[in-house]
């Protein structure tokens, strides 16, 4: 792959794949224009002697092994003499077929040569070319043949690999494959025709070879290194004066012309040919126009392979056409470049003389001024309010802003810093809700219940109306999923009129999002609560941080940590954040938290948090939220009225107990939105139907008896005769107003038409009021009626069944209360006997089991022992009965003390063979005396036991405080007994039987 060595000129276009020559002379060895210039004369000066000794250094583009630019270059010696005879012989020899020193004996004479591969393009007669020859036997090879006055060997092109592309680029890699051939392999690889060449330097591992004649391999003649037999090929002859050959030639010389006037670089190409060569014939000019293109080494293999002259002279032909088309698309690329830059140099050059004439005429002020006037305006509305150390720090920012150049860094790091700190809203507060009456319609307007939050919220109220002013708070709302801990907090904000923001804190492991980043970090930016009072524009919004029992803990720090500052009310006051580096007072701030499970927030923070909690919904709490909230707001998502849609109350109950026990009601919400997303698609499909070409006589029959029973609902089977889906709904057509009915307009069929026109009219009034009939028609609007018969077929079956297990409660099963994160449930202890003999008293446990569980087990064991010791002495169940304990749900994970009494109830009951009140439940820790503990989630377990229809409750005193705090609708009902001692509940439990003889 030839090309110019040369890093000076401009104007020469690369071509990577082109031969070209650089001509240096000894006096003037590093100028390339000179040597251009001077090998320009030595072409117009062929009758003139030389004045000087002259080199002239055929190159080579053929990369070396390293991926280099490479390219070695070859001297050959061109001396005059100072008679004018030694001239004209040089210029007789110039004239000859080659200008190459002759060697002894003739290239033709030699038949064995040296194979040398050639990785890149081949070698065409009349061109130099430097290789790099890795093999350390074939260059000894190489060097012993020149010494030998054997300089000669064959340069052979190398196929590609099988299974590659030869037109993706591989790099450096294919000269590392080239090296590791050998021998036979090495052969296999080699094209057939090649080229003759003459060995005419070798300097290290650099080979220059110079082509001569083609050849053709005939057999391997050595493998190591590796040596072929060759033929000497000979062009095929042709007629000098064929006309078509000259037309070919004359055309590949034109093509060439035109491509000159574009290219220096071919030029030199020319010159040098001409010089080194000979003149063009018609084989010389089809290899050269071949050897300086910048076709593939594919297509100039296939060039140096023909031997017909005028095949390859196409062939010439078409790689220079190509080369033409390079040229105009080199040219159109520039030219695009061209224009683009000195587009984009103009509009430069035009936008700072702009400047500078409005800077002149003060127009406009610099960056710098006009930055520091938008700051500065921001700062006039409230300078009166902003804290006097805030100021100090602006000004000396502003200051600091002046002396620095707007490209450098510092300068982006100072104007951002500004732009926070003069946009925060320093001393600007939001005028407060002091009305506890609105404040109460408006948190009604929004939720059913959470009565807790709501009084919370109206005594911060209260307190601030009080006192004139407001201060901030920490509060804590901790539930169940779906219960309105989120949403309760925008309508706090909207009763207070204070501003609303809300960012979660759950998996944040990063203390820079709370205390924000350095400014000395790339990308620095304040933390949560910089951003958002610069985002409300107040100083005492409300902050509602979500999911704070999910903090996360990394490599940047504890948050949790961080928070402490944030949430305590007497720190507050002073927040310091890293970014902003200047107080800020965050104690108008009212902080409002939600947490799932209060246990997973740590000690020191759950300290500084007014702590609310919200059990849950009853069922006839579900029952309003449903019908308040819920249903409304998903009717009108849906696009239906309702009057189209009726949801009966029994429907509502069973969706709740059996689809939807969860403590919240976002489940609830689910099923509401699918139910109605089935009655619109409903809708739509049976409007659909009804909109379609009807028989106007059917849809006359219809009217009168829509008119006729206005009221009255019609069966499923008049559904089907209307073309109507009867998909489990009933429907109810009323069709005596306007309002209620849709108007319809059909088209009467034609013999309708016929048998109307047929009759004689007696008016133009009759005419008319018979046409209007029969042209309207009055649908009735279809109301889908959604019951329990009907539920099934739009939430599918049932999810949850009677927590109830036994309708008459077995020997050794009670019923126990348990919490858990979804609310409160119920919870059987179930006890059997395993075998019996004497001191073979032992207790298994199973159903998934806690270690304080487990423990409170052997506790029940050892107390219940206790007991019946105490009650019948003669009983020796416990210490000859090997028992079995068991909870079920056994995939459910359990663990707590409270099941501590129902366990002892449990093992009682199948010692003594007596069964348990079936309306039974309860809960509490039980000690070793028998002491009663108190227990959490009073109010879940409530509820879970009025789902499972339970009447009695048992529950430790210290208690009492808990359920009396309870809603009246949430104990209507409930027998509940408070017991600070086990026997208390022995006598609730088995005493009954002596109670009814009573």
């Amino acid at each position: 792959m030839l090309k110019l060595l040369s890093s000076t000129s401009r104007q020469i276009q690369t071509h990577l794949t082109s031969p070209c020559l650089r001509v240096t002379t000894e006096s003037q060895p590093s100028s390339f224009l000179k040597s251009l210039s001077s090998l320009t004369g030595l072409a117009q000066r062929n009758n003139q002697s030389l004045s000087f000794y002259q080199r002239a250094f055929f190159c080579s583009g053929s990369s070396s092994g390293d991926g280099g630019d490479g390219g070695g270059f070859v001297e050959v010696e061109v001396r005059s003499g100072a008679s004018d005879t030694e001239a004209e012989a040089g210029a007789a020899d110039a004239s000859n077929s080659s200008a190459i020193v002759p060697t002894n004996p003739r290239p033709e004479d030699y038949l064995t040569v040296l194979a040398l591969p050639l990785p890149h393009r081949p070698l065409f007669p009349g061109f130099y070319m430097p290789i790099y020859v890795k093999d350390p036997k074939l260059l000894a090879a190489l060097q012993e043949s020149r010494k030998r006055q054997a300089p000669y060997c064959g340069a052979f092109l190398l196929k590609d690999e099988p299974g590659t592309d030869p037109s993706v680029v591989t790099g450096s890699e294919s000269e590392k494959n080239i090296g590791d051939l050998k021998g036979k392999d090495l052969y296999n690889r080699l094209h057939e025709v090649g080229t003759l060449a003459q060995i005419t330097t070798i300097q290290g591992d650099q080979v220059i070879l110079i082509g001569h004649r083609r050849l053709r391999i005939t057999e391997m003649a050595s493998e190591d290194p590796l040596t072929v037999k060759v033929d000497h090929l000979k062009d095929k002859p042709y007629n000098k004066d064929d006309d078509v050959i000259k037309a070919t030639s004359f055309e590949v010389i034109s093509t060439l012309r035109d491509v000159l006037k574009t290219s220096s670089l071919w030029r030199d190409h020319v010159q040098t040919y001409t010089q080194h060569v000979g003149d063009f014939n018609f084989p010389r000019l089809a290899d050269f126009g071949a050897a300086i293109s910048g076709a593939s080494k594919l297509q100039c293999q296939e060039v140096l392979e023909e031997l017909d002259v005028h095949k390859r002279l196409k062939l010439t032909l078409e790689l220079v056409k190509k080369e033409i088309e390079i040229s105009k698309i080199q040219e159109s690329i520039a030219k695009a470049i061209e224009e683009k830059i000195s587009g984009e140099q103009r509009r430069y050059l035009l936008n700072e003389q702009l400047k500078a004439i409005k800077k002149e005429l003060g127009l406009e002020a610099d960056d710098k001024t006009a930055l520091s006037a938008k700051f500065r305006e921001r700062l006039e509305p409230n300078r009166d309010k902003i804290p006097v150390h805030v100021l100090q720090v602006i000004e000396e920012e502003l200051t600091k802003l002046q002396l620095l150049e707007a490209s450098s860094s510092e300068f982006n790091v100072t104007r951002n810093y500004l732009d926070w700190l003069t946009a925060l809203p320093w001393g600007s507060y939001s005028d407060e809700n002091f009305d506890v009456l609105r404040a109460q319609k408006i948190l009604d307007e929004d939720h059913y219940g959470l009565t807790d939050v709501k009084e919370r919220i109206l005594e911060f109220i209260a307190v601030g109306k009080l006192r004139g002013i407001s201060q901030g708070k920490i509060i804590c709302l901790s539930g169940p999923p779906g219960v309105g801990k989120t949403s309760i907090g925008r309508s706090i904000a909207r009763s207070l009129n204070r501003k609303f923001f809300r960012f979660s804190v759950g998996g944040l492991s990063d203390v820079a999002e709370i205390k924000g980043h350095r400014r000395t970090y790339i990308g620095a930016m304040p933390g949560k609560m910089v951003q958002c009072l610069k985002h409300v524009g107040t100083a005492n919004p409300l902050v509602l941080i979500d999911e704070i029992d999910k903090l996360g803990r990394g490599h940047s720090g504890d948050p949790a940590s961080a928070l402490l500052e944030l949430l305590d009310p007497e720190q507050n006051a002073n927040f310091l954040d890293h970014y902003l580096d200047v107080p800020i007072d965050l104690s108008k701030v009212l902080f409002v938290c939600t947490a799932n499970v209060v246990d997973m927030i740590p000690n020191p923070l759950l300290d500084r948090m007014e702590v609310i909690a919200i059990a849950g919904y009853i069922t006839d709490e579900k029952v309003h939220i449903a019908r308040d909230y819920l249903e409304k707001a998903t009717r009108e998502a849906c696009g239906i009225k309702p009057e189209q849609v009726e949801v009966t109350d029994a429907a509502l109950l069973a969706l709740i107990e059996n689809y939807c026990r969860e403590a919240g009601v976002r489940n609830l919400q689910k099923h509401i939105e699918k139910i109605y997303r089935k009655i619109a698609l409903q809708l739509v499909r049976q409007g659909a139907i009804i909109e379609s070409a009807v028989p106007v006589a059917e849809l006359n029959e219809a009217k009168v008896e829509c008119v006729e029973t206005s009221t009255e609902s019609v069966d499923v089977s008049s559904n089907k005769q209307n073309n109507e889906t009867p998909e489990e709904a009933e429907i109810v057509h009323t069709g005596q107003t306007l309002e209620e009915a849709e108007i319809v307009q059909m088209n009467p069929q034609p013999d309708d038409l016929q048998s109307s026109t047929d009759q004689p009219t007696d008016s133009k009034d009759t005419a008319e009021t018979e046409k209007i009939e029969e042209s309207e028609v009055t649908k009735a609007i279809e109301k889908v009626l959604i019951d329990t018969s009907n539920l099934v077929d739009f939430v599918g079956k049932p999810v949850f069944h009677a927590e109830r297990i036994y309708d008459q409660t077995p020997i050794g099963v009670v019923m126990g209360l348990a919490w858990t994160a979804m609310g409160g449930s119920t919870l059987y202890i179930e006890t059997t006997q395993v075998e019996q003999g004497d001191g073979k008293g032992a207790l298994n446990l199973t159903g998934q089991l806690g270690e304080v569980m487990k423990e409170s087990a052997q506790i029940a064991h050892t107390v219940a022992r206790a007991i019946l010791l105490e009650k019948e002495p003669d009983n020796l169940f416990f210490a000859n009965t090997k028992l079995h304990l068991h909870v079920p749900a056994g995939a459910t994970p359990k663990d707590g003390p409270s099941a501590g009494c129902t366990m002892i109830t449990s093992l009682l009951s199948l010692a003594m063979k007596k069964p348990v009140r079936k309306d039974l439940a309860m809960t509490g820790e039980v000690t070793l005396t028998g002491k009663i503990l108190p227990i959490g989630g009073v109010k879940e377990k409530t509820l879970a036991a009025r789902r499972s229809d339970v009447k009695t409750i048992i529950f430790p005193s210290a208690n009492r405080r808990d359920f009396d705090e309870l809603l009246p609708n949430v104990k209507e009902g409930l027998d509940v007994h408070f017991v600070d001692d086990y026997s208390q509940i022995f006598e609730l439990a088995f005493g009954y039987e002596e109670n009814e003889n009573k």
